[in-house]
């Protein structure tokens, strides 16, 4: 049975029920597509794709360095990198001069739509259109014209908790196997992860990182603190794990009623413990310099440390 056939008659049998079948059903009765559709994708104009460019110009900024890792790692394969905006254009790439020509022709260059709307399923569209990390090997791709390739692909969160870009490593390898594949996907979804957390730290310059759960060994669950100890910003993980605001921006909370920290000191007493660990940190331990920093008597200090339980540093 020929691609095209197979794929028509999956999308419309109500037995189908695996992810690949809903994919295929979208492409087919969503978005209208035929699998056996020969044209390349469409492509932006210059103009069109400078736009786009510049209105994610620090996202592309700070992932480039992890996109030129990447394709350390995979380039030398046969493999092109890609980085895509939301909407599955793609804004960025690393390929070899040798494989150039091919993954032109396949349409998978800068400026194509590889929407799933636009091209059916494959890995950038149906990542995107799922949310999920997704790797589409050769003839589950929806149009047969995209049936010699492989696609690995990872989801890119936002600050705001929106899907932001989609990472895709395609192969032009005809001998690309699937256990090769989960190889390959695995490295796409670390560096998703690492391209996320990176925009998010670039995205709080004035403010304090950390990690939001000990428990969790996802980087990527991290807070955004500000100097008053509020929580002004989360990842989507971080969101999730701490049933915040899913998108958009968060109500800024204390840090330390997120992290479940407990403390028999409440209102201003939190406050003041804190400037006043501040201000023997900045000191060193010295007494007499942290009250000459906060203004206050060397006594009055110490009656403070005293009733905040904070001891004087030993020796």
């Amino acid at each position: 049975m020929r691609h095209a056939d197979h794929v028509a008659r999956e999308s419309q049998s109500n037995s189908a029920t695996s992810a690949l079948a809903a994919s295929w059903r979208r492409s087919l009765l969503k978005h209208g597509l035929d699998p056996s559709d020969g044209r390349r994708p469409e492509r932006l104009t210059f103009e069109e794709l400078a736009r786009r460019r510049q209105a994610m110009e620090q996202f592309l900024r700070v992932a480039g360095p992890q996109l030129d890792q990447l394709f350390s790692l995979v380039g030398l394969s046969g493999c092109n990198v890609l980085l895509t905006d939301a909407d599955g254009v793609v804004l960025d790439q690393r390929v070899n001069g040798a494989d150039a020509e091919q993954f032109r022709d396949w349409g998978l260059w800068q400026g194509a739509n590889w929407s799933e709307a636009a091209q059916g399923t494959n890995g950038i569209g149906t990542c995107l259109a799922e949310g999920r990390q997704v790797t589409i090997h050769r003839d589950e791709h929806f149009h047969t014209r995209n049936t010699a390739m492989s696609c690995m692909d990872a989801p890119i969160w936002g600050p705001d908790g929106r899907l932001l870009a989609a990472l895709d490593v395609s192969s032009a390898r005809a001998d690309q196997t699937e256990r090769y594949n989960r190889l390959i996907g695995a490295q796409v979804a670390q560096t998703a992860r690492a391209i996320e957390a990176v925009f998010f730290r670039a995205s709080f310059p004035e403010a304090r990182i950390i990690v939001a759960s000990e428990d969790n060994c996802d980087a990527t669950v991290l807070l955004a603190v500000d100097k008053d100890d509020l929580a002004i910003g989360a990842t989507r993980a971080a969101r999730r794990a701490l049933g915040l605001e899913r998108e958009g921006a968060i109500r800024p909370r204390p840090a330390a009623d997120l992290l479940g920290r407990d403390d028999d000191l409440t209102g201003f007493d939190n406050a003041e413990r804190a400037a006043v660990a501040r201000a023997l940190a900045r000191a060193d331990g010295n007494v007499s310099a942290a009250a000459r920093a906060l203004r206050i008597g060397r006594a009055t200090l110490y009656r403070r440390m005293a009733k905040l339980g904070l001891a004087e540093k030993s020796g």
